[in-house]
């Protein structure tokens, strides 16, 4: 058995892993009405609040090696303080049980569930495209191998301002839907019959989003719909991450395609993604913030 632990900036998250597979335990962080996102300390005390409750629903039977996100990215200067209660909460729990315990980042255990999760984790021994697509991240990631992190990620594109979770968000929280907006504006676009044609912002590999908020905010004023305004965001990233995507091939060639993040469960993308690049994709559990990957971590680290 492996456990991970990942508090992430809105979820607490532990996850169990042996050989029946991959259990999640999951809370998300409670954020007030009309408001896009938390503070850091506020995240803290929750996940700090948090913790002790999932550890009581799980069952443990021979810990072999524990994992734990303590960043977001495995690059110096990478930091967080809502890492922190899941450092503190793993060292805690590895002690007691006499298990190892392994330190990897945020966006190594998303990649790794992703992995994971389409059945492709053969792919940790080559190099394949990532991206990492949330309220915080859009990013392309060039994947290799790497003897002590697994693999290691680096950014060959990302959003130059508003990250794709943000705009979601943004437009949700504008019509009056509770932060995190993904699933309802998911909901809402597919009862739209409006056809967008999107020209994304690009600048090489980058992308530029921060139009997509002013243009819903527009089309908001003008009474439109609320099933159209979501299906212009989605688009919108859509063919956004479809450029990017386009580039870094063009740039890096051809090679395997894995989507993790929030946004990457989003229906729109995957049926995008999936027809005209072949990319895998998370299953939707396995796409929000989560410890799967980390606990995955765990496993290849303990050999």
């Amino acid at each position: 058995m492996y456990v991970g632990f990942d508090t992430s900036n809105y979820t607490t998250s532990l996850a169990l892993y042996n050989d029946c597979g991959i259990t999640n335990y999951k809370k998300m962080l409670a954020v007030k009405e009309g408001e896009r996102g938390l503070r850091q300390s506020d995240a803290l005390f929750q996940h700090t609040v948090n913790l002790p409750a999932l550890l009581e629903d799980c069952e443990f039977n021979g810990v072999n090696a524990v994992g734990v996100s303590d960043r977001p990215r495995n690059v110096d200067g990478s930091y967080m303080p809502c890492f922190l209660a899941g450092v503190s909460a793993a060292t805690a729990f590895s002690k007691s049980c006499g298990a190892p315990l392994y330190r990897t980042s945020h966006q190594v255990g998303h990649i790794l569930a992703a992995l994971y999760s389409a059945d492709k984790l053969e792919l940790i021994n080559d190099k394949f495209i990532a991206f990492h697509l949330s309220g915080g991240t859009t990013e392309a990631l060039l994947v290799t191998p790497h003897e002590d992190e697994i693999i290691r990620a680096e950014i060959v594109g990302e959003s130059l301002d508003l990250k794709a979770g943000q705009a979601i968000d943004r437009a949700g929280v504008m019509m009056g839907f509770q932060f995190p907006c993904g699933k309802i504006l998911d909901e809402l676009s597919q009862k739209s019959e409006k056809e967008y044609s999107i020209r994304p912002s690009m600048k090489g590999t980058d992308c530029s989003l921060s139009g997509v908020e002013n243009k819903a905010k527009q089309m908001f004023l003008r009474n439109e719909s609320k099933e159209d305004i979501s299906k212009f965001v989605l688009s919108c990233v859509t063919s956004a991450v479809a450029s990017m995507l386009g580039a870094v091939i063009q740039e890096h060639g051809e090679m395997p395609v894995i989507f993790s993040g929030g946004v990457s469960s989003n229906s729109m993308l995957r049926k995008l993604m999936a027809s005209k690049y072949g990319a895998f994709f998370a299953q939707p559990e396995f796409s929000l913030d989560n410890a799967a990957g980390v606990a995955v971590f765990a496993s290849l680290k303990n050999g």
